[in-house]
């Protein structure tokens, strides 16, 4: 076993974490991350309505009994989602943990927090991870560069993200952006980091509800195989390559408006991928780690091989890399 801040704080037993992602982060992917031993999260606004919510939270209680959490994204719209009726659904339910992302969690911090619940928040930056802390949150998950989805606009990669992060924090932090091994888990912890957070690996897994042709994708794919789309209008996420993407990065780098790709981008084509098995169909996020995946094993396969690798580098590689220096010779 691997001990860290994380998981005597938060009561897991790996340091490892699945994070919310849309339309992927449903009850039997979630159960079975937290029957490995890992920490896994519903993704709220993946549900239709806080009821549904509600029903999915109840639907994964009955597939474990270990601990997991909610994701809660909170992005602006014009017409936004009932945030304070997820929220509320999430504490009725009574979920331990939530995971905040997108804009700042303040609105909702004091509900969970008066519930007892812990808030873990995903930053993109060290200064926007200092400001979390600051308002309360319990951990903070930092995502590097290399994340799927949206990266931030300051093009940090983990390598010097993630120490700069540690440097400046006191809670609990996770890595994001760049995981799936015990390679990747050693790194972060050397790094200063208590845990990672995956999301693309736990997408290649048996109990990903997504379907089998995008998880063959991802163990096809090298990491030089995604996209960064709205990077013009500073909102830049990172996603697979193919025919829609392409066709997005061209239309805007030709000066495009939003308007003109709203229709390529849109979530019920992005869902219809992973139903469908289309590739082509729509956009779909993936991370640059998928040139690091090459299988398809069950969640429990995939968190138990990273700890004990993980428990072999540190102990074997690492530990045996120290030499004790040879004495001196007097006179």
């Amino acid at each position: 076993m691997i001990r860290t801040r994380f998981t005597e704080e938060f009561g897991v037993e790996h340091p490892v974490v699945q994070g919310g992602m849309q339309w992927v982060g449903r009850a039997p992917l979630v159960a079975a991350v937290a029957n490995s031993g890992a920490l896994g999260f519903i993704t709220a606004l993946t549900q239709p309505t806080p009821e549904d919510l509600a029903k999915e939270i109840a639907r994964c209680r009955e597939l474990t009994d270990r601990p997991f959490g909610v994701n809660l994204t909170i992005l602006p719209a014009i017409t936004p989602p009932p945030y304070a009726e997820y929220r509320q659904a999430i504490i009725d339910a009574g979920v331990p943990i939530v995971e905040t992302a997108g804009s700042n969690p303040i609105e909702h911090l004091e509900h969970f927090h008066t519930h007892g619940i812990k808030v873990i928040h995903k930053c993109t930056s060290v200064r926007h991870a200092v400001k979390a802390e600051s308002l309360g949150v319990d951990a903070v998950s930092i995502d590097g560069f290399e994340c799927a989805g949206h990266p931030g606009e300051d093009d940090i990669p983990g390598l010097v993200l993630i120490p700069a992060a540690a440097d400046r924090l006191s809670i609990p932090m996770l890595a994001s952006g760049g995981f799936a091994d015990a390679r990747g888990l050693v790194a972060a912890l050397a790094l200063g980091a208590d845990g990672i957070n995956m999301g693309t690996r736990f997408m290649a897994t048996v109990e990903s509800g997504i379907h089998q042709n995008v998880k063959d994708r991802l163990v096809e794919a090298g990491e030089r195989d995604t996209q960064l789309i709205f990077r013009q209008l500073r909102n830049t996420s990172r996603v697979a390559d193919n025919a829609v993407s392409r066709e997005v990065v061209e239309r805007l780098n030709d000066g495009a408006a939003f308007e003109d790709v709203r229709e390529l981008v849109a979530g019920a084509r992005g869902v219809g991928v992973y139903e469908s098995g289309d590739l082509d169909a729509g956009i779909w996020s993936a991370g640059m780690v998928q040139g690091l995946i090459n299988d398809i094993p069950t969640c429990d396969e995939l968190v138990t091989r990273i700890v004990r690798e993980a428990a072999g580098i540190i102990r074997n590689r690492l530990g045996g890399a120290l030499v004790e220096p040879a004495p001196v010779a007097a006179g």
